[in-house]
């Protein structure tokens, strides 16, 4: 663009952002910790299952400073529900360095954000152009979309190389004396015109300066390599009693769904049986290997980078736990084990139960 076609565009689309942006609880402050929340929470994420959220955990964290001094079972059960719990591991555990290396105040640049855990390119420059004016731009999954079409990028926008040429765009478009503003309209924009299908080119504050547009060819782009296929896993689970309890084991910190809850799991090994597996995890836990092959309840459940199906046996009865620790294994009734902070294949496999005649033995 020359320099008085950008000018009229970064006008056109700051206008319209002002004029007609969603009113979204996150975009009425400056307050770096709220930015940083709602930023983290919405990745990958639509905005509509965020605002509840996001609400409900700033009643219960208010500041950087509660949530470093809170538990990770209080934050996790604060996220079930929302997904990609490493989020709010990183979260916490970055609030506490926040909180013990910066005297509870926030670093204010893209760079020294960038030094906290789980903040990368991306939320580092939101949080420093929103919550600091930093001019530095943002680069997600909409923005990549605008400008692909507006440039008409002939590369795949999901590689490096990709990444790296529609930052080098962004930086020269992004406007300088309301970074942040800025950012969040071309965000905007993506959201709610500019979208993957059927884009509402005719509504665009840019569609003058877009070339895809201009050529007709807006459903051409962007180009996206295709990604492998997603590999399938199995994994047994056990519905262990003891008496009217039943057992729940909590995840390592460091593994997937790392501090979540859930009945003893675990995935087979290649060339597997359902039946070794089971009587491999019963052996791990000191458990009554299950007397039945067959399960009471299967489930399906996708993740990012591979998609899951859980059998679930039951175990036979059992007077005692064995000398298991505490803090990683509960007896709890199934009606009480809402108090703990369960990922979404654990919440299906209880789902499934309650479908079986086995929930009325509780």
């Amino acid at each position: 663009m020359q320099p008085s076609e950008l000018s009229t565009f970064r006008q056109s689309l700051l206008q319209w952002y002002h004029s007609t942006a969603r009113d979204l609880p996150w975009r009425r402050t400056r307050d770096p910790y709220r930015i940083w929340l709602s930023e983290i929470m919405l990745q990958q994420t639509r905005v509509a299952a965020v605002i509840d959220y996001y609400n409900r955990f700033l009643e219960e964290l208010p500041t950087v400073g509660t949530l470093a001094a809170a538990e990770l079972q209080t934050v996790l059960k604060l996220w079930e529900g929302l997904g990609y719990y490493r989020r709010s591991r990183l979260l916490h555990k970055a609030a506490g360095v926040i909180v013990e290396e910066h005297s509870g105040q926030f670093p204010q640049t893209f760079e020294s954000l960038k030094q906290l855990p789980g903040i990368g390119d991306y939320t580092a420059a939101a949080i420093a152009s929103i919550a600091f004016g930093e001019p530095v731009a943002v680069v997600d999954g909409n923005v990549k979309r605008v400008i692909a079409r507006l440039k008409q990028y002939n590369k795949p926008v999901n590689t490096n190389a990709g990444y790296k040429d529609l930052k080098n765009i962004a930086d020269h478009l992004l406007e300088q004396e309301s970074p942040g503003d800025w950012n969040q309209a071309v965000m905007e924009l993506g959201a709610r015109i500019c979208r993957p299908k059927r884009p509402l080119c005719e509504s665009c504050p840019a569609h003058q300066n877009c070339e895809a547009y201009r050529e007709n060819r807006t459903s051409a782009y962007p180009i996206i390599k295709k990604k492998e296929a997603v590999p399938h896993k199995t994994g047994v689970a056990i519905l262990q009693r003891f008496g009217d309890s039943v057992l729940f084991t909590r995840r390592g910190e460091d593994e997937m769904l790392g501090g979540l809850w859930e009945f003893p799991i675990r995935l087979l090994k290649e060339e597997e049986t359902l039946r070794d597996a089971v009587r491999r995890l019963a052996q791990a836990y000191d458990l009554p290997v299950p007397r039945s092959s067959e399960p009471i309840a299967v489930i399906a459940h996708e993740y990012t980078h591979f998609k899951l199906t859980i059998y679930l046996f039951e175990g036979n009865e059992a007077r005692e736990l064995s000398s298991l620790p505490s803090d990683t294994h509960r007896l709890l009734p199934l009606h009480q084990s809402g108090e703990l902070p369960m990922h979404r294949a654990q919440h299906k496999l209880m789902e499934a139960l309650q479908n079986t005649q086995q929930a009325l033995k509780f």
